[in-house]
């Protein structure tokens, strides 16, 4: 009862402390009371070297039985017997963990032999479970160090073994002459590297269950007689790599023979009822040795003499007669067949890749075998045209064919063609209605295709450059694609009308198509069109399309565009310069850029806006044909809540104000002719009362009218005034309309009554962010807190070269640039929460200004002071001051 308790108990050490190991007469390194492969009454385990891992020696070690042997832990070294010695006990030093015999068991099923060695000298119980028989019926030594005792041995304590490699192992042939009489359960043996001699093979009948051998890179007999192999049990035999002069196989039950790379002049088979022969790089066997062979197993199914550059169609022809059932052949590699009068009705797979004699004259032969599925005729240089009717045929492969310039597939269940580096392929004809997915990238000399594929959804054309129009017939309605989602015309430079019909097609990519300057696609489904790289595009119409979004990339010579697209949202016709005449029908468009199209007139923007109600962000930047009439036609876009109309020559802008009363942003950049009392709208009558975003960027607005905007527009959030020349200063008052007569009766144009607290919102300026970059003549920024900006978040002045001054008390500041003010000199601030302050070549700010300025700036986190080179290198008054600096950046940090 005891002993079954510790079995069924794993001892696990503290951290620290030796583990205490039984100790006895019979000690060893796997435990106390028993060996761990107990041979008679010896005490006997497997013993781990120190060689290197592939030299693991397998040895069985016998201890005397009279505990001179200390045990040893795992860095092989003595631990003291705690039981012996008087030291604790090991039920005072240990844990007790239950692990279940079952659960270790399927634990160790997962390990190795030699990690099986290993857990063996952990404890009793793992000793135990590492020995058990189920884990050894594989004996794996391969390139393993092992001696002939412990093989034996091995071998003796495991006679149900049923597996066993010795590949790579010193004097394998020795081991198994001495230990195969053990191993009367053995079933499949793998030998390798060495000499095997005529014992070996003799031998083999000593193991009556052995169904498998493998031998490889091995020298068979003694290279004068011949190497028989002779056993009624075995159904595969594998010599591979092997140098032998003559191998005869006599195996009344043998099924699978490869005798692949065999160096060996002659082979003789006496085996009824083999299926499967290997003679591929058999490169010393005579075509007559071969034909003897193959046409002495009727069985025979499957045959492999690809490389064997000696055989012959007569050969063919005889193993045709012979061989019946053939169904697999694999002929490559063989120069002198043509396989012309080969007649194999049950071929299934047929590989003829490299095979100089095939020609077109070859296509009647192989159409005899009606049951054929798989044919790969790669690199046969010769053949010039393939045209088979094959019901059965489901997968062809022709690759690398330079005169091969034909053709011609007919069969149901065709699923899989490659077509690569055929350059003068110029027809191909396909029916099938199981085929799914056809691609003939760069057949540069493909002009004509006709498809019957009824369940066809990808064609992938790319860089067939002698495609004509014609092609778009075939993917047509009526063409023979009736399934088509996806087609790719990349690079087809010999496009130049596309006009597809295709109530099915989802995808079209015709990029790089720049001969193509028509375009029409009526295909209600399309979802993706690509047209990058069609510049010479002139007209295109997609009368209906399914797009969602378009981008026409650039078309510099598109003058006519036609669009009906009942779901697109999105339209980009930036870089379309001439486009002049625009049809488009997208109720559903809510985004329109129509950058650069400068020659876009009133009446398409009329038409546009009529037709396209829903439209929210409408870009017109450069269009600078558009004038009066077709900002007037806005008003029919009740949703319009982005307007850009930079870089115009837009003088008037009452047409905005009065048809975009819903307008959010307002990008007016670049537009040089602007004057002030183009804006009096905005501060004066309150147009616009929705606008939170205005960009004045590079215009020519004056400083009045700067004034008067931020004094009097409290509702914008982002204003933009870089480039600005003619802003001169920005000092803010207390007073939000001091400069401005407003009307009288001027008010909100909300019909619900003002609540106190919206009162009190608005009482305040809801400017965020105010962007002067790049303002020449801008020379002081003062903004007090009687300013009431509550909400100004970020402040960027880079560039302004001439600012002197900047005085700033903002609450809610927290990003402030300066960078490149290099006339600053006057700098206040209190602003509480600025975190990011970048004051990049102010070369004119001193020290003591700096520290001054950041005192009140108690959360600053970011102090760039990089090129200037006044503020002194310690930056110690700068921490004084501000002690939350985290990172200050210089260049006269070391």
């Amino acid at each position: 009862e005891d002993r079954d308790l510790q079995n069924k108990r794993l001892r696990v050490r503290r951290f620290g402390e030796e583990s205490p190991l039984h100790s006895g007469a019979s000690a060893t390194p796997f435990g106390s009371e028993s060996s761990f492969l107990p041979i008679s009454d010896e005490c006997v385990h497997l013993k781990l070297s120190r060689f290197p891992e592939h030299e693991l020696e397998f040895g069985l070690s016998l201890f005397p039985n009279d505990g001179s042997e200390s045990p040893r832990d795992a860095n092989n070294e003595q631990v003291d017997n705690a039981e012996n010695s008087g030291g604790r006990n090991s039920e005072d030093v240990g844990i007790r963990m239950d692990l279940s015999d079952d659960l270790l068991h399927l634990i160790f099923s997962f390990l190795g032999q030699k990690d099986l060695c290993r857990a063996g000298v952990t404890c009793k119980q793992w000793r135990s479970a590492s020995v058990h028989d189920d884990f050894w019926k594989c004996l794996k030594f391969e390139n393993t160090r092992i001696s002939l005792q412990n093989f034996v041995n091995i071998c003796r304590q495991y006679p149900s073994v049923t597996e066993l490699n010795l590949h790579g192992v010193i004097n394998a042939e020795t081991l198994v002459l001495e230990a195969i009489m053990f191993l009367r359960h053995l079933k499949t043996l793998t030998m390798g590297k060495g000499q095997l001699g005529e014992a070996f093979f003799l031998a083999l009948s000593e193991c009556p269950l052995l169904t498998a051998l493998t031998v490889t890179d091995a020298s068979l007999g003694s290279g004068i007689q011949e190497v028989t192999v002779n056993h009624d049990g075995l159904r595969e035999l594998h010599i591979l790599k092997c140098r032998a002069l003559r191998i005869s196989v006599r195996c009344s039950q043998l099924q699978i023979l490869s005798l692949r790379r065999t160096g060996m002049a002659h082979v003789s088979l006496n085996c009824p009822q083999l299926l499967e022969l290997d003679f591929q790089s058999c490169h010393k066997l005579s075509d007559n040795a071969i034909r003897q062979a193959a046409t002495a197993c009727p069985l025979l199914a499957k045959l492999d003499m690809s490389s064997c550059s000696c055989v012959t169609d007569e050969t063919l022809r005889d193993i045709a007669s012979s061989c019946p059932s053939l169904s697999v052949l694999d002929a490559s590699n063989c120069p002198n067949i043509s396989f012309e009068s080969v007649k194999l009705p049950m071929l299934i797979d047929l590989r003829l890749l490299s095979c100089e004699g095939i020609t077109s004259a070859s296509m009647a032969a192989i159409a005899y075998s009606r049951l054929l599925e798989a044919l790969q005729l790669d690199n046969c240089s010769l053949l010039t045209s393939v045209s088979l009717d094959l019901p059965h045929l489901k997968n062809i492969s022709l690759v690398h064919l330079r005169k091969f310039a034909d053709l011609n597939l007919r069969s149901p269940v065709l699923s899989y063609i490659k077509v690569s580096r055929c350059s003068a392929l110029h027809r191909v004809s396909v029916t099938s209605t199981t085929l799914q997915k056809l691609v003939l990238q760069k057949q540069e000399s493909l002009s004509s295709l006709s498809l019957q594929c009824h369940n066809l959804i990808d064609v992938d054309l790319s860089d067939c450059e002698s495609l004509t129009n014609a092609i778009c017939e075939v993917f047509s309605d009526g063409g023979g694609c009736p399934m088509l989602r996806s087609l790719i015309l990349d690079n087809c430079e010999s496009l130049s009308i596309v006009e597809l019909n295709s109530s099915s097609l989802a995808c079209l990519s015709l990029a790089g198509c720049r001969s193509m300057t028509f375009l029409r696609l009526s295909c209600p489904n399309l979802q993706h069109v690509n047209l990058d790289g069609c510049d010479h595009l002139q007209s295109a119409a997609f009368c209906p399309v399914g797009l969602e979004s378009l981008n026409l990339g650039i078309c510099p010579k598109l003058s006519v565009l036609r669009i009906e697209a009942p779901n697109m949202s999105i339209l980009e016709l930036k870089g379309c310069g001439v486009l002049s005449e625009a049809s488009i029908n997208c109720p559903c468009l809510t985004s329109l850029d129509a950058s650069f199209c400068r020659q876009l007139v009133d009446d398409s923007l009329t038409r546009m806006a009529e037709a396209c109600p829903l439209i929210e962000y409408l870009i017109l930047s450069s269009c600078l044909s558009i004038g009066i009439n077709g900002l007037s036609s806005l008003h029919c876009l009740h949703k319009l809540t982005l307007l850009d109309l930079s870089y115009t020559f837009l003088i008037n802008l009452k047409p905005v104000f009065d048809s975009c009363p819903q307008l959010k942003v307002l990008k007016l950049s670049a537009c040089k002719y602007l004057s002030d009392s183009s804006l009096d709208a905005l501060y004066r009558e309150g147009a616009l009362p929705l606008l939170v975003e205005l960009d004045l960027s590079y215009s020519s607005i004056g400083q009045n009218a700067i004034e008067d905007l931020l004094a009097c527009c409290t509702n914008l959030v982002n204003v933009n005034l870089n480039g600005c020349t003619n802003f001169q200063e920005l000092v803010c008052g207390s007073d939000d309309s001091s400069s401005v007569d407003m009307p009288v009766d001027f008010c909100p144009p909300s019909s619900s009554p003002i609540k106190s607290e919206e009162i009190s919102e608005r009482s305040g300026r809801l400017l965020e962010v105010l962007s002067c970059t790049g303002c020449p003549n801008i020379k002081k920024v003062v903004i007090p807190s009687i300013a009431n900006f509550l909400h100004l978040s970020k402040i960027n002045l880079n560039l302004s070269t001439n600012l002197k001054e900047v005085d700033l008390t903002c609450s809610n500041l927290f990003m402030l640039n300066l960078s490149n003010c290099s006339s600053l000199e006057v700098l206040k601030l209190d602003c509480p929460r600025l975190t990011n302050l970048q004051l990049l070549a102010c070369t004119m700010l001193q020290d003591e200004e700096l520290e001054s300025a950041i005192s009140l700036c108690s959360a600053l986190e970011i102090l760039n002071v990089h090129s200037c080179p006044k503020i002194n290198a310690d930056f110690g008054g700068l921490r004084l001051v501000c002690p939350s600096l985290k990172r200050i950046q210089s260049s006269l940090i070391s």
